[in-house]
């Protein structure tokens, strides 16, 4: 297809709507969730008028992956279309390789981000501090260089706007000691394992997000893992310190509002073709090193 169009999502009325997010859509099945991965975009936590084509799917099909590679407890239980109630059969063409039936979780409500490599507003934060997020690091360090040790950076969630960064004091004051180390101690290993993972395929996993949630009392992984949307990923063969990288993210977009006279508030400005159509080839530039396969060859 060589204009893909964004998949616009006919209204899901036969269960009930359990949470809308900036990018996901969430339905209740009872004992469990249906979540959809829409083709929404957001950037600078704004939703933009402009979907990118195919976005939800190849996002939702690498977090299958990544959730059957890793095989750590997640509340991941199935992607196939059988396991559908049949009041959703009118949905099935817009839902097939979108979305993910989960386990129901408490949900901490702290992300917990992963710093491998100084970027992104992490190396906004240094320039300014000398720190990122209370963790305090030595004069001199290069854009892009490599952590070492990973910092482990929370952030309080914030479903509508900002992700508020917070330093690790504060999280334990919100989920407590135990739990707070606990989700360190999580995060620093499933991204240790992914980042070996990754190298292996040529790309750099900088930096990426988890959220974890209770299941029967065991802190289990949620929500998507290690996407674009939720990752930077740079292809290692370009990799140099002392610079921005290239990116199979959505960094693409950034750069292109960043030229803008957007003050980052809603609403977000359209975003042109060109825009769109380098942004998804991207997604898919990721999704194929990192599954071996073709994206067409994942949907069901």
């Amino acid at each position: 297809m060589s204009n893909p169009v964004a998949s616009t999502p006919p209204p899901i009325t036969e269960i009930p709507l359990f949470s809308r997010g900036k990018v996901r859509d969430v339905y209740d099945l009872g004992d469990k969730l249906l979540m959809v991965a829409t083709d929404r975009l957001s950037a600078f936590d704004v939703v933009l008028p402009t979907p990118i084509p195919d976005k939800g799917a190849i996002l939702t099909q690498l977090s299958v992956f990544w959730f059957n590679h890793l095989g750590v407890p997640s509340h991941f239980l199935s992607a196939d279309l059988k396991d559908l109630p049949a009041s959703l059969d009118r949905h099935r063409d817009y839902l097939r390789g979108r979305f993910m039936i989960v386990k129901k979780a408490k949900r901490f409500d702290v992300e917990c981000v992963a710093r491998g490599y100084l970027a992104g507003s992490g190396w906004k934060e240094y320039l300014a501090t000398g720190a990122v997020c209370g963790n305090a690091l030595p004069p001199g360090l290069k854009q892009s260089c490599k952590l070492d040790p990973v910092l482990f950076t929370p952030a309080a969630k914030n479903d509508i706007g900002h992700d508020e960064n917070i330093d690790f004091r504060t999280m334990e004051g919100m989920v407590g000691a135990g739990d707070a180390k606990r989700l360190r101690e999580l995060t620093l290993d499933i991204y240790s394992r992914a980042r070996s993972y990754a190298a292996t395929k040529g790309v750099i996993i900088a930096d990426t997000k988890f959220e974890f949630g209770v299941v029967d009392g065991k802190t289990i992984l949620i929500d998507e893992v290690l996407t674009p949307d939720s990752s930077r990923f740079w292809p290692a063969a370009g990799y140099a310190e002392g610079r921005e990288q290239d990116s199979f993210d959505k960094q693409y977009v950034r750069d292109y509002l960043n030229t803008l006279d957007w003050d980052k508030t809603y609403p977000g400005p359209e975003l042109p073709a060109d825009v769109v159509q380098k942004t998804r080839r991207k997604y898919l530039e990721a999704f194929a090193l990192l599954t071996g396969k073709e994206f067409r060859e994942q949907s069901q």
